[in-house]
């Protein structure tokens, strides 16, 4: 078993803690699934955006690439949705489901390496691969509630070898995002310890800006994942940029790891209309609060684009520029 990455060497969090020595938060990139559909692919299938890495690579391409040029440091792979159970249920035999998986990673790197070549941009950059929760998979909004009625081992057993093979695919880091549920938790650091050499951040849902979205309480969570040394950052995603700064605030009182946060843009899914209902506001307008009590890293999550991105490498300019 083999595993690449990029600053194994010096270790992931070496690298995470000594580059935050030189800027004053990384960035991470904002929404693929959204920007897939923006460019004329259609995500409405049960796989969402991971249905495109088969029929339109080019296209998750292009989109990882342009989060690199918008000043991402970390760009993560078109994964979330992907499962072998649910590609195979779609009609995909075991063998090319795998093989999706890792596609979703080769994207992100064959991006990432045509940006270098492009621009010769010398900044260390990331490739993360998306590790989302059973409740993606059910495909029921379940990643909102964390009720799945599911044990701790029969959440391993789920998510073994999708894991095993992003962790064997050549991201730097793995991404366990948008986790509503202790036990979802307790099964990927579980997975984690199989394979020593692999890093991870954990982010969670929360619903009402203070609980995991099931209902326990982030600190709970967050002690639980702080004495992890192969976990890298803590954090949320996919909440309302609203929650973002008392999160941040409650996640502070129970690590010193990095804090992660990657909010949606406002707007809100209502499953019933079948679209987004209230107005979108840049994270932009959230990044220096959320930096002021914390944030390390700071990206964005759904129907965020591109050129928030480039809000946040201009506030990052600025903030250097003072030091």
């Amino acid at each position: 078993m083999e595993f690449f990455y990029d600053f194994l060497d010096e270790g992931i969090m070496n690298f995470i803690e000594k580059r935050l020595q030189e800027v004053p938060f990384l960035i991470l990139d904002g929404a693929v699934s959204t920007e897939i559909e923006r460019r004329g692919v259609s995500v409405s299938d049960s796989l969402w955006g991971a249905s495109a890495l088969e029929d339109h690579p080019g296209v998750v391409e292009a989109v990882h690439e342009s989060y690199y040029e918008a000043g991402a440091d970390i760009v993560t792979s078109d994964s979330y949705q992907a499962t072998v159970q649910g590609l195979t249920e779609k009609g995909y035999t075991e063998e090319e489901s795998k093989e999706i998986l890792r596609t979703s990673v080769a994207l992100v790197k064959r991006a990432q390496r045509k940006y270098k070549e492009k621009s010769q941009d010398k900044r260390p950059l990331f490739v993360a691969a998306s590790v989302g929760p059973y409740g993606a998979y059910l495909g029921n909004g379940g990643e909102y509630r964390g009720n799945y009625g599911k044990s701790v081992e029969e959440l391993k057993a789920f998510h073994r070898l999708r894991f095993s093979l992003l962790a064997e695919a050549g991201a730097d880091v793995l991404a366990c995002e948008t986790i509503p549920s202790f036990n979802e938790v307790k099964a990927l650091v579980s997975l984690l310890h199989d394979w020593p050499c692999a890093m991870a951040w954990f982010s969670f849902s929360s619903v009402d800006g203070k609980h995991m979205a099931e209902g326990v309480d982030i600190g709970e969570a967050v002690r639980y994942l702080d004495r992890e040394k192969q976990v890298v950052a803590i954090g949320v995603n996919c909440i309302d940029p609203s929650y973002g700064e008392g999160l941040i605030k409650q996640i502070k009182k129970s690590t010193e790891k990095p804090i992660i946060i990657y909010a949606n843009s406002g707007e809100v899914w209502d499953p019933k209309c079948g679209e987004w209902i209230g107005h979108a506001v840049s994270i932009g307008r959230y990044a220096e609060k959320w930096i002021s009590v914390g944030a390390k890293i700071i990206g964005g999550c759904c129907r965020t684009t591109p050129e928030e991105l480039k809000e946040l490498k201009e506030i990052r300019n600025r903030m250097m520029c003072k030091r």
